[in-house]
């Protein structure tokens, strides 16, 4: 009998739990309470300003009917602005306010520590082996996501 230690699926959601606890002991030894979704979402809207919510959910492979309030949270704490959007009076346009500009500015040196503590045991060679494979599953295995990244929209954003 297999051990669950040893099955891909359980060490794939540890890493993601521990991924997850560096990630807000690092936002929060400098202040902040943001979480990785919540950062990932005011990220795109830096690099993708003027978005649709439902493009945004695609843009970070999170599920479109829990974004709102990922949305809400973040309009609430003044980083975002939703706007009606013109041609479609049911869409809201995203983007950040200066507030939340600053918070990416301010956060980004300890987003980065925890990309690197996240893989800090492995060597360079190993690291860069580590993301390919991580890039491979997650790019074949996209269809099987309840909220697959929407590569295309991606491209199409820029």
């Amino acid at each position: 009998m297999t051990q669950i230690y040893d099955h891909p699926g359980h060490l794939i959601r540890r890493l993601h739990q521990i991924s997850v606890a560096i990630f807000v002991a690092e936002t929060q030894a400098m202040g902040f309470d943001l979480t990785p979704v919540q950062y990932g979402a005011l990220a795109t809207l830096r690099d993708h300003p003027g978005i649709d919510q439902a493009t945004l959910a695609g843009m970070i492979a999170h599920d479109r009917v829990t974004i709102g309030g990922v949305i809400a949270r973040l309009e609430a704490r003044g980083y975002i602005r939703r706007k009606v959007r013109n041609d479609d009076r049911r869409a809201r346009v995203l983007t950040l306010t200066n507030a939340g500009i600053a918070v990416l500015k301010a956060i980004e040196p300890a987003v980065l520590a925890t990309q690197d503590q996240i893989v800090a045991v492995l060597t360079g060679p190993d690291r860069a082996e580590f993301m390919r494979l991580m890039r491979i599953l997650t790019e074949t295995g996209n269809q099987f996501s309840r909220a697959p990244l929407e590569r295309r929209l991606v491209s199409a954003q820029g």
